[in-house]
C-alpha cells in the first residue's frame, strides 16, 4: 500500500496547485507525494521532518485544534490568571475538577503521540534515503531531539507512558503498556544525548534544533528526575546527575548571560538564548501578532488575556534584594510598586507604569497604565470587556518598538531554553548536594545581572526558599512555575490558595491611591493533580492503567 504524505515546507503547509483542467489521471498527484518518493529525496525527507517541529511551543496562541501551552501554563499555576478560560483552565484545573473526561484542549496526549509516530516513521526511513551524509546527520539529530522532547512533555504531565519506538502500521498491536517514569526518563536522556552528538559541530540557523538545546533540555529533565515528586528518597546520585548536566551547558562556548536591557532578552536574538521556536503572524486579522495584543492592557486596546496574580507580584523583592516581608525591606504598602527588584519593572505592567510608545496610543492622555477605578485600563476605560481583573498584565515577551494595532511582525520567538535557567538548575542541584556556597554563587550571578548588588547570605531551608523564589521571579511567564510547584511537591499549598487581585481607588482631588487586596478566584488542588489523568478515550481503547486517585 502506498501512502500519500503531505509535505510541509519550513514550518508551514506547502502544497502545489492543481491545474484546473488536464488529463492527469495517470500521473502522480501534484499536491502530495507518495511514501516511496519521499524516502528517495533528502529534501522531501527534510520537509517531512520540518512538520514535527510543531510539537514545540510557540510565542503565539494556537487557535486550531491543538492548544499551544506556552503562555497557557501561567494561569494553570499560581502565577497567572486567564479571564477568558482558554482551554478550560479556569473551569477545570483552577477549580480542582480535573478528570480523565474533561482535560480537553489542555491535554497533549494525542498531539504528542501524533508527532512521535511521524518521528518514528522518519527515523525508520532516513538511513535509506540517498543524499548528503552531513545533511542526513543534521535532520536525524533534529528529529531525535523532537521525539525526545515530545516524550519529555508527556512524562512531565503523566509520569510513565508507553514508549513507542517504531512506527505503527495497520497491523500493529496498539496496546503498548506504560513504562515506568524512570525507564522513560532514561530513554529521553539517552535520546537527547544522542541528538546532541549528531548535532555537535553543525552551525544551525535561528529556530533550528542545536546540540546545546538538546543538552539544556536534558538538564531540565534530570532536575525533574532528582526532585521530590520523582525522587522521594532524595537519592544524591540523581542530584549529582542534574548538577553535571547543568554545568555541562554552562561551560559551553558561545553562551553568555545577556547583560543588556533585561526586557530585551525576550524580544531580541542574543547570546543567552540556547534554543527558540520562531513564530509567524497568525492571520486572524491584519494586525494580530500574538503576545502584544494578548497581553497589553485594555486601555491600549489589548486583551489583557494573561495577567499576573498578586502572589506573583508579591514574590518580587526590593531593589536591595530583600523580600517585601522582611522587616528592613523598606516596603511601603501605600507605594507598593516603588523601589522593587528591577525585574519587576521589566516583567509586569502595573498601575502607573509607563507602557509602550505614546505615539501608538494617541487616544490616551498618558502612556502610564491606569488600573485604578475609572482609569483607562479599568472596567470603566477603553474596551472595558478586556480589562485585567487582577489589575496587572505581563510585560515580558512584549515588543513595544512597533504598533501592534496597525503593524505586523513575523520574527517572534518562544524561548525553549536559556542560560539563566541553567544557572538556576545548577544552583538547586548543588544546594541539594550540600554545596551551598556554589549554589549562592550562581544565584548571585543571576541577581547581579538583574541589578541587585546585595549578595545572598542565607543557608539551609532559607536558602532553598531563595532558590525557589528566584525561579518564580526570573522564569515567570516562561512555562516553568506549573512544573516547579509539582516536582517540589508543594502544589497542594501554592495551588490551594485563592487567586488575588488588587483593587485601586484614586482620590480625584489629591491623587492619593488606596490599595485593597481581594480574592478574585477560589482555587483547589487535589493530590491526584500532580499528574494529568490518562484521557478516558485512551484508557477505554487500550485498557491502560490510570494515574493514582483518578476515577
Amino acid at each position: 500500500m502506498k501512502m500519500k504524505i503531505l509535505i510541509v515546507a519550513g514550518l508551514g503547509l506547502c502544497t502545489a496547485l492543481l491545474p484546473s483542467c488536464s488529463k492527469v489521471l495517470d500521473k502522480a498527484p501534484l499536491d502530495s507525494y507518495t511514501d516511496e518518493s519521499v524516502w528517495k529525496d533528502m529534501k522531501l525527507a527534510e520537509a517531512f521532518a520540518n512538520n514535527i517541529y510543531n510539537v514545540l511551543p510557540t510565542c503565539t496562541y494556537d487557535w486550531g485544534n491543538s492548544i499551544n501551552r506556552s503562555f497557557l501554563l501561567s494561569p494553570a499555576s499560581d502565577e497567572g490568571f486567564n479571564k477568558f478560560n482558554y482551554a478550560g483552565v479556569r473551569n477545570v484545573l483552577n477549580k480542582g475538577l480535573l478528570s480523565p473526561d474533561n482535560a480537553g484542549s489542555f491535554d497533549i496526549w494525542s498531539k504528542n503521540y501524533h508527532h512521535i509516530q511521524n518521528s518514528n516513521i522518519f527515523l525508520s526511513k532516513i538511513d535509506q534515503v540517498p543524499g548528503d551524509e552531513t545533511m542526513r546527520r543534521r535532520i536525524k539529530g533534529e528529529v531525535t531531539f523532537l521525539r525526545a522532547y515530545a516524550y519529555f512533555q508527556l512524562i512531565s504531565d503523566y509520569g510513565g507512558v508507553p514508549l513507542v519506538k517504531q512506527p505503527f502500521t495497520l497491523t500493529s498491536d496498539f496496546k503498548v503498556p506504560r513504562s515506568s517514569f524512570d525507564v522513560c526518563a532514561k530513554f529521553v536522556s539517552d535520546e537527547l544525548e544522542a541528538a546532541a552528538t549528531m548535532l555537535t559541530g553543525i552551525n544551525q540557523p535561528k529556530g533550528r534544533i542545536n546540540a546545546a538545546l538538546a543538552l539544556a533540555i536534558k538538564s531540565r529533565l534530570l532536575l525533574y528526575v532528582a526532585s521530590p515528586l520523582w525522587n522521594p528518597s532524595n537519592d544524591p546520585a540523581k542530584w549529582t546527575a542534574a548538577s553535571v548536566a547543568a554545568k555541562k551547558v554552562i561551560d559551553l562556548n558561545g553562551i553568555n548571560l545577556f547583560n543588556g536591557n533585561y526586557a530585551d532578552l525576550f524580544t531580541t536574538f542574543n547570546s543567552e538564548v540556547i534554543g527558540m521556536k520562531l513564530s509567524n503572524k497568525q492571520y486572524q486579522w491584519d494586525a494580530f501578532t500574538g503576545v502584544e495584543m494578548m497581553n497589553f492592557p485594555n486601555g491600549y486596546h489589548g486583551w489583557a488575556a494573561f495577567a499576573p496574580t498578586q502572589d506573583l507580584v508579591d514574590a518580587f523583592g526590593m531593589a536591595d534584594g530583600k523580600m517585601i516581608t522582611h522587616a528592613q525591606s523598606g516596603y511601603n504598602p501605600q507605594q507598593p510598586y516603588a523601589n522593587r527588584d528591577p525585574r519587576f519593572y521589566a516583567n509586569i505592567i502595573f498601575d502607573g507604569r509607563p507602557t509602550g510608545n505614546p505615539a501608538y496610543f494617541s487616544d490616551r492622555t498618558t502612556n502610564e497604565a491606569q488600573f485604578y477605578e475609572g482609569g483607562y485600563d479599568s472596567d470603566q476605560g477603553y474596551d472595558a470587556w478586556n480589562n485585567s481583573l487582577t489589575r496587572y498584565t505581563f510585560r515580558k515577551y512584549m515588543d513595544t518598538t512597533f504598533n501592534f494595532n496597525t503593524d505586523t511582525q513575523t520574527d517572534r520567538f518562544w524561548i525553549l531554553a536559556r542560560l539563566g535557567e541553567m544557572y538556576l538548575n545548577y544552583a538547586e542541584a548543588e544546594f541539594q548536594l550540600g554545596h551551598e556556597a556554589e549554589a549562592r554563587e550562581y544565584l548571585n550571578r543571576i541577581r547581579t545581572r538583574a541589578g541587585i548588588t546585595t549578595p545572598l547570605t542565607e543557608s539551609g531551608p532559607a536558602l532553598l526558599e531563595r532558590i525557589r523564589n528566584e525561579r518564580q521571579v526570573e522564569l515567570c511567564f516562561e512555562g516553568h512555575r506549573y512544573y516547579d510547584v509539582r516536582r517540589w511537591k508543594i502544589a497542594e499549598v501554592t495551588e490551594n490558595r485563592p487567586c488575588r487581585q488588587v483593587y485601586i481607588t484614586r482620590n480625584p482631588t489629591t491623587g492619593v491611591k488606596t490599595y485593597v487586596y481581594k480574592t478574585l478566584e477560589e482555587r483547589a488542588f487535589k493530590p491526584e493533580h500532580y499528574l494529568l489523568p490518562i484521557p478516558r478515550t485512551e484508557q477505554n481503547r487500550t485498557g491502560m492503567d490510570q494515574n493514582p486517585h483518578y476515577k
